[in-house]
């Protein structure tokens, strides 16, 4: 069953993140320093000029031809180099290590278990693992014994704090306010 996601607030792209892992997981990695529904449009992006979204293909393309695709206007980031270099290490990694096949990252083992895989991504820390794996499991159906823990407060059921928490433009702005809120404490505790 593919699931119905709302991450890039479009329909063709949220289409491909809920049909392709690795999708999934490249708007992940995309997701910083640029508005979510942008990080999550990358891979769309990326499939129609390179034809289709295949990890072995950007894993084996030649850095040059790679960044073209990165960042020929509209760029897929901000910083289409940088997250060029991120993806194609993203795309090796998963070759090398899961046959290029994301799903062996979260299809055995516990929470803490997904966790640490997670975070040995490159491109990946504690944080944007934890989100992701929250994003697994609220939305993607993939729920590990510990999932909620190992997420950390991104798991907690009910909660607006990241992007595993956006299924609709309401939600999505409820998260932004948590965000805005979560910045300003922290300001005035400085």
């Amino acid at each position: 069953m593919t699931r119905t996601l709302c991450l890039a607030q479009n329909p063709d792209a949220d289409a491909l993140l809920a049909s392709d892992r690795f999708a999934l997981l490249l708007g992940m990695l995309l997701d910083q320093q640029i508005p979510m529904e942008k990080a999550f449009s990358g891979p769309k992006v990326i499939a129609d000029r390179m034809g289709s979204l295949d990890v072995h293909r950007i894993a084996e393309a030649s850095p040059d031809e790679f960044a073209a695709v990165m960042a020929t206007p509209p760029a897929v980031h901000r910083f289409p180099g940088s997250m060029g270099k991120r993806v194609q290490a993203l795309a090796q990694y998963v070759v090398a290590e899961y046959d290029g096949d994301v799903t062996r990252i979260w299809s055995d083992g516990d929470g803490a278990t997904v966790f640490k895989r997670l975070k040995a991504l490159p491109g990946f820390g504690d944080q944007k693992a934890k989100i992701f794996l929250a994003l697994l499991g609220k939305q993607v159906g993939v729920t590990p014994d510990g999932w909620r823990k190992a997420a950390g407060h991104y798991g907690d059921e009910g909660s607006r704090r990241s992007v595993a928490d956006v299924t609709d433009q309401k939600s999505l702005l409820e998260v932004r306010d948590f965000k805005k809120a979560a910045k300003a404490a922290a300001k005035a505790s400085k």
